[in-house]
């Protein structure tokens, strides 16, 4: 029964990614974890595979409409593709099972890695319920290189531990520090977001772990089947009002998933 509704979650999350442009693949670590009962790494491994698959689908789509652009997708992108690749090469497998101990209490590695996911789901649903946007007036030469290379690494950093894209961070960032249009931001951030997730992917945990390549693809086949039926939905339904539903939504995950881990699962 959980299996099955794993797989349904699975569709879940590209339907909703079809829907909204992004936010869906966010699930796949709490669906990875609770109904497939894979550890933390697996779970953060997995996901990087799976969002950045579907955001690599969605980006390219977003290409064919001229609105990605690939120089800040490259400027930003190779400083977060050496951060989260030093990451899950490197210091995911590093880290013991205790981090350390007071008195009887343990703090675990799924504990951090888990704990610092449901805090950044937070500002994710926030984004999500926000009716405003962030716009810049466009000026290429205004690039601040420096700011963009921290930024990248940055987030690189983060995305290896929680195995989520970031794109809630991404897109400020671009605007802000690439001073790009807002749709454009969005469209260059799901490139950013490929890039980093399956760098991460195979130049981490592909390298340090057992795939378990026919669930994984199966997952993600699913989930891309997911983005086209949502894509095809978003004709009928009005996307604003789910992104704020769903926006909710996470930010209730992001609480059983701190309840689950810290109070529970003790």
């Amino acid at each position: 029964m959980l299996e099955i509704l794993g797989y349904t979650s699975a569709l879940f999350i590209g339907v909703v990614l079809g829907l909204i442009g992004g936010g869906g693949s966010i699930l796949a670590v709490p669906v990875l974890a609770y109904l497939f009962s894979v550890d933390e790494k697996v779970a953060t491994a997995y996901s990087l595979f799976i969002v950045g698959t579907s955001a690599l689908v969605g980006g390219l789509k977003k290409h064919k409409k001229g609105l990605v652009d690939w120089r800040t997708a490259f400027v930003f992108g190779i400083p977060a593709i050496l951060g989260i690749s030093f990451v899950r090469h490197f210091v995911v497998p590093a880290l013991p099972d205790v981090l350390f101990s007071v008195a009887s209490f343990q703090f675990t590695r799924r504990m951090a890695m888990f704990g610092l996911f449901s805090v950044l789901m937070i500002p994710a649903a926030l984004s999500m319920l926000q009716n405003k946007k962030l716009e810049v007036n466009a000026s290429p030469t205004a690039y601040n290189y420096s700011l963009i290379v921290t930024q990248g690494i940055s987030i690189g950093i983060i995305t290896g531990m929680i195995g989520a894209g970031g794109g809630f961070l991404i897109i400020p960032a671009l605007v802000l520090l690439a001073r790009v249009e807002m749709k454009v931001a969005v469209a260059t951030s799901l490139i950013i977001i490929a890039m980093n997730a399956l760098s991460g992917f195979f130049l981490g945990d592909a390298l340090t772990m057992t795939i378990d390549w026919r669930f994984l693809l199966t997952f993600t086949a699913i989930s891309l089947v997911g983005i086209f039926v949502g894509s095809y939905l978003g004709n009928f339904i009005d996307g604003k009002k789910l992104k704020r539903g769903f926006g909710y939504f996470i930010f209730v995950m992001a609480i059983f998933i701190f309840v689950m881990e810290f109070f529970v699962a003790r």
